[in-house]
C-alpha cells in the first residue's frame, strides 16, 4: 500500500539540465513549503550580493601581489545607498578618482592598446570570486601578443559606463569593464564584461558588446576568454564594438572559438 502512494516526479531528470524553477508544484493554493524556503533563500542571496560591502583595497592589494600596477578610484557615489539611488552617479568618476588617473597619467603617460576596469557593480560577489582569474588570463594573453595594457582600475559604487570616463582618461584604445551583474534568482554572483572601442563620455550602450553569466554554474572563464579576445581583436581591426560587431566566428570557420582566428594571428 505505501508503494502506491509514491509517485515518481516527471520533472526531476529535467531539473539537472537547468536552474530554473520548474514543476514546483502545489500545496493546496500555494507552493509546497520546499520551494517556497528555496526561493526565500534565493531571494536573501540576491539582495545580500547587492549589498555585500566592496572590498576594493583587498582586491588591489591581490592584484599588486601579482605584480600589477592597479590604481584605485570611485564613482561619483558616495555610498551604496546613493549608488542604488542615482545611476547616473555611478557612472562618472568622482574628482578624486579623476584626480588620481590624471596624476598617473601625468608622469606615466597615456595611450593604451586596452585597458582594464573591475568595478562592483550590482553584485561585489560576483566580482570577489570571478574577476581576477579571469582578468589575468586577459592580460597574459593580450602581453603575450605585444598589445600595451593599461594599468588596472579598480572602481567602486561603479556603473558600466564608468569605463568611458576611464578609457578616456588613460588614453585607451578599448576599454574592457568587468563588473557584477544585477543578480538573479539562479544566480547571485554572475559577472559580466563590456567592451567599448573609442572610450569617452556620451557612449550608449549599443556602442559596447556584452560577454555575460559568467559564474561556476554559467559560461567558464575560458568560454569568457574566448570570446572577449575575439571581440577586442576584431574591434581593433575595426575599430567600433556594439551593434556592428558581432562574435561571427560560426561564419569564419571556428565555431567555438579556437584555430586560427583574427587574434592569434595579429600580434601587433
Amino acid at each position: 500500500m505505501p508503494d502506491e502512494l509514491i509517485h515518481a516526479d516527471p520533472w526531476q531528470q529535467l531539473r539537472r539540465f537547468t536552474g530554473a524553477r520548474i514543476g514546483l508544484g502545489r500545496s493546496g493554493d500555494s507552493l509546497p513549503t520546499g520551494a517556497m524556503l528555496a526561493f526565500q533563500l534565493d531571494h536573501a542571496r540576491a539582495r545580500d550580493a547587492v549589498h555585500l560591502p566592496f572590498e576594493a583595497g583587498r582586491l588591489a592589494e591581490e592584484l599588486a601581489a601579482e605584480g600589477y600596477t592597479v590604481l584605485v578610484v570611485q564613482s561619483a557615489a558616495d555610498d551604496r545607498a546613493t549608488y542604488l539611488r542615482r545611476p547616473d552617479f555611478g557612472r562618472h568618476l568622482s574628482p578624486s578618482g579623476r584626480a588620481t588617473l590624471e596624476a598617473y597619467t601625468a608622469s606615466h603617460g597615456a595611450g593604451y592598446d586596452a585597458a582594464f576596469v573591475i568595478a562592483d557593480g550590482l553584485s561585489s560577489l560576483a566580482v570577489h570570486r570571478h574577476a581576477v582569474p579571469l582578468l589575468t588570463r586577459a592580460i597574459a594573453a593580450l602581453n603575450g601578443l605585444g598589445w600595451r595594457v593599461a594599468p588596472v582600475v579598480v572602481a567602486s559604487q561603479g556603473r558600466v559606463a564608468l569605463g568611458d570616463d576611464i578609457g578616456e582618461l588613460l588614453g585607451a584604445e578599448q576599454v574592457a569593464v568587468l563588473i557584477g551583474e544585477r543578480p538573479g534568482l539562479t544566480a547571485a554572483d554572475s559577472l559580466g564584461v563590456y567592451l567599448t572601442y573609442g572610450p569617452r563620455p556620451g557612449r550608449t550602450d549599443a556602442e559596447r558588446n556584452c560577454i555575460s553569466n559568467i559564474h561556476g554554474q554559467g559560461q567558464s572563464y575560458e568560454a569568457a576568454l574566448t570570446t572577449l579576445l575575439f571581440l577586442m581583436s576584431e574591434a581593433r581591426r575595426r575599430r567600433l564594438t556594439g551593434v556592428d560587431l558581432k562574435d561571427d566566428r560560426a561564419e569564419l570557420g571556428s565555431p567555438d572559438g579556437g584555430g586560427d582566428t583574427p587574434l592569434l594571428q595579429d600580434g601587433a
